[in-house]
């Protein structure tokens, strides 16, 4: 447990946590939708820092980027949690925390410990990913910051949610970062994910504001966000907002989750 980044103390001991665009206010003894930062006695916690609930070595192209490092490995890294709860998602096992059920858990693996393994095998960059790192930031954050003293690249894979401050504090640390634009209609986002389109168009704008590099992914699920008029949209907002050379990755949806039936 350690103690969390941006938040503010509200009122009758509650805490409105700032770290995504969210913004939960959290009461005493309760945690935000993520499951995995907890209001203690009128503080913000993080349940997940220094617990790897994944860590492996991947091609950067599997992150995917495909015009970052090419040919060089990552070192990929993931604690549990995250602040959307797609009906959809690849990762539920590790990224969907259920009190009770399968509460935060991980591995002991300490940022120190992430940057070393890194270059002992080799690795050029370290990728958050997995689950949604905006929720492991401290984590990721402190990794960072080694890694990038160390020479190696930093990269977040993200649904896109997290706040402004955050993201500009990071964003030093940041190589490059492949956003999830899941779909161009607020419905599908709505409904699937429970997320608001619009925050997510925002913070790609932030990404190309802070001269992050950035490449999209979108994972097309049959009849629900492979409308052609909406895909026409969504390459239309990354070529006009986002620029012509922004990479676009579309990606084939296997059924894994609450979907699968």
């Amino acid at each position: 447990m350690h103690e969390a980044m941006f938040w503010t103390a509200a009122a009758d001991g509650g805490v409105r946590c700032e770290l995504c665009r969210f913004h939960c206010l959290i009461g005493e003894g309760q945690r935000g939708r993520c499951q995995v930062r907890e209001n203690i006695a009128g503080v913000l916690y993080t349940l997940n820092y220094g617990l790897a609930v994944a860590s492996n070595i991947d091609p950067i192209e599997k992150k995917p980027l495909f015009h970052v490092l090419p040919g060089s490995e990552s070192y990929s890294v993931a604690a549990m949690g995250c602040n959307f709860h797609c009906l959809h998602c690849q990762n539920a096992s590790i990224s969907q925390v259920l009190p009770r059920v399968n509460d935060v858990v991980g591995s002991r693996l300490q940022p120190e410990k992430i940057v070393a393994q890194a270059l002992a095998a080799g690795c050029k960059s370290i990728a958050y990913t997995y689950t949604e790192p905006t929720v492991f930031y401290e984590y990721a954050y402190a990794t960072a910051k080694l890694a990038h003293a160390a020479g190696l690249a930093n990269i977040l894979v993200t649904n896109g949610y997290m706040a402004p401050e955050p993201l500009r504090q990071f964003a030093p640390f940041l190589t490059a970062a492949n956003v999830d634009l899941k779909g161009f209609n607020p419905d599908f986002y709505r409904k699937l994910c429970g997320a608001d389109l619009e925050q997510v168009m925002q913070s790609l704008l932030l990404y190309r504001e802070l001269g992050i590099w950035l490449e999209v992914t979108t994972l097309i699920i049959p009849g629900y966000n492979d409308a052609r008029d909406e895909l026409v949209k969504l390459a239309a907002f990354i070529v006009d907002k986002l620029g012509a050379d922004t990479p676009w990755h579309v990606s084939a949806f296997y059924p894994t989750s609450l979907l699968s039936g």
